[in-house]
This record gives structure tokens, sequence and C-alpha cells, in this order.
């Protein structure tokens, strides 16, 4: 419990950008009434002025072939940006600038075909909606 509080604590200080698929936001690790609290949670995130969530569909053309779960973690120094890949055997830390330049084009294509910012609060509370 103390984790998490302490992350809310720092994204509160951090601008973060999450871009979800909508697979990840159909998929349901749980019954629908935690499965909603989960949407309304990152609804209410997306509220925050330092956080932007986008959506991308499952009709959306361009994001074929990009399907491991990712965390991409930038700042101001490139050099020191971080990917995470999730992989069958756990988490991979990757930093490598040929890894790097693969995964910033690969995040670059995805926020090409993602939804903006208004529309994917609009998609989520439309899955919440048919919930």
């Amino acid at each position: 419990m103390r984790f998490r509080l302490r992350r809310q604590e720092v994204l509160g200080e951090v601008a973060y950008e999450a871009v979800i698929h909508e697979a990840a936001l159909r998929i349901r690790a749980a019954d629908s009434k935690v499965a909603r609290s989960q949407l309304l949670h990152v609804l209410e995130q997306s509220e925050r002025p330092q956080v932007t969530v986008r959506v991308v569909p499952f009709d959306v053309d361009g994001f074929a072939g990009i399907s491991a779960p990712l965390v991409y973690a930038s700042g101001p120094v490139p050099q020191l940006d971080t990917v995470l890949v999730d992989t069958e055997h756990g988490g991979a830390y990757l930093d490598a600038e040929a890894q790097l330049n693969r995964y910033r084009a690969m995040f670059r294509t995805i926020e090409k075909v993602a939804l903006g910012v208004v529309e994917s609060r609009d998609f989520i509370h439309h899955l919440l909606q048919r919930m």
C-alpha cells in the first residue's frame, strides 16, 4: 500500500503519457465491478493536468506487429531513456541506443494512430456504458 501511495505522489510531480490499446481496456482480470472501477480510475487520472491518456482502438491501421506491452521512460536527456518490455520470462530493460531508436520509432507510430485525448476519454466512457 505504501508503494502505491508513493507512486501516486510521484505521478503528481511529473508528466505522464499513457497510450493504451483497446484490448488492455477490455480484458478482465476480475469481475465487472473491478473492471468498471479500473476504467473509472483511468478516466480520473486522465483529468489530471500532467497526465495524458490516449487509446488505440482495434480498428485503426498502422498498428500491426506492435503487440508487446512496454513502458518507455524518457526525460530531458534522451541517452538516459529506458524501455521496459514484458516477455514470457519477465521484464527486460533496454537502454542501448539502437534499441532506444527502435522503440522511439515504434512509439511515434503508435502516437500517430492513437485517438486524441478527448476522443480517448469518450471511448473509455463508451466502454463503461456498455458494461
